[in-house]
């Protein structure tokens, strides 16, 4: 989008509601993926002139010894889970309003 120099540019708005109210669709969440009363918002604002990603590097952190990978990411001014401010400039505020989606079994 941003950074693109060859073909057509994507526009933004495409871009989040490919990665918001589309997935949420896809999947059955009909509580989230969009800016309405009553739903569960999750939001980031970000700097598109500092946003940055960097390289993908591996952790070992997950039960059993298994791995994940990361890609840290600078620019994001601050994240909000369901309307309480979890990341401030990158840093994380401690606060933990979400919760673990679970397949119904």
């Amino acid at each position: 989008m941003r950074d693109r120099s060859r073909g057509e540019k994507l526009p933004l708005e495409f871009i989040v509601a490919k990665q918001s109210a589309l997935n949420a669709d896809m999947y059955g969440f009909i509580d989230r993926g969009r800016l309405l009363p009553g739903l569960r918002a999750d939001i980031n604002i970000i700097d598109l002139n500092r946003l940055n990603v960097a390289l993908p590097e591996t952790h070992h952190d997950l039960p059993a010894g298994g791995r994940r990978i990361m890609q840290p990411v600078t620019g994001y001014i601050g994240t909000f889970v369901n309307g309480v401010r979890t990341r401030i400039d990158g840093r994380d505020t401690g606060k933990r309003p979400g919760r673990v989606v679970r397949n119904a079994v």
